[in-house]
């Protein structure tokens, strides 16, 4: 859904670049920024109460608990993908792909070790996944957002925070919103691929 609601960027971020009203992307930026923001809020609510909404669900309480403990530690994650989904589209318009393949080289690597400690040197064991996965998240989309702020090639498309950016959510919303939907709703074409998508990462989440 996140990265649905992302999609708006770029139509409208594609826009101003190509009509050299350079300023308007970082207003859209901001604007989108806010919409993930608010849906982030949402879905951290639901997944915190994760656990009532499975036992609803009929599942058993012993599988409710433990995917509320680990949604639980994957939420502040939630927050810095959606910023992080927002800031690729945003550099993706403006042509900008080296310096992501690099600023997101070092998080992988960070992130191995951040893993193995949280998962096998803090006792966290199972929860450390979606710990570890919440740092990196943070690093690679804190990492990106100074690159934009201090980068030169910037100036004209990020001018900083501006209220402007609130005028600008309904228009944002009205292409986030069906952007959401095609992705939420795409079909899963292989099936089998998608069946071994659900498996591999559950079959490594019991040797945790």
């Amino acid at each position: 859904m996140l990265v649905g609601l992302s999609g708006a960027l770029e139509t409208l971020c594609g826009q101003g670049f190509g009509a050299k009203e350079y300023h308007m992307l970082g207003i859209y930026l901001q604007a989108s920024c806010i919409i993930s923001l608010i849906f982030s809020i949402i879905v951290s609510i639901i997944w915190f109460y994760t656990e009532p909404i499975l036992v609803l669900l009929h599942q058993s309480h012993d599988i409710a608990r433990t995917a509320a403990l680990y949604m639980r530690f994957f939420i502040p994650g939630l927050f810095a993908y959606s910023f992080l989904q927002n800031m690729l589209r945003f550099l993706q318009t403006q042509s900008v792909v080296m310096p992501l393949v690099l600023l997101s080289a070092l998080p992988l690597l960070l992130h191995i070790g951040i893993a193995y400690a949280l998962v096998q040197g803090s006792g966290l064991y199972f929860t450390g996944a979606p710990a570890a996965a919440s740092i990196s998240l943070w690093i690679s989309m804190l990492l990106l957002a100074l690159y934009v702020i201090y980068a030169k090639k910037f100036r004209q498309t990020w001018q900083g925070f501006s209220m402007d950016s609130f005028n600008y959510v309904l228009t944002n919303m009205k292409l986030a919103l069906p952007s959401a939907a095609m992705v939420w709703y795409e079909p899963q074409n292989n099936p089998s691929l998608f069946c071994v998508s659900i498996s591999v990462p559950t079959y490594y989440l019991l040797f945790m």
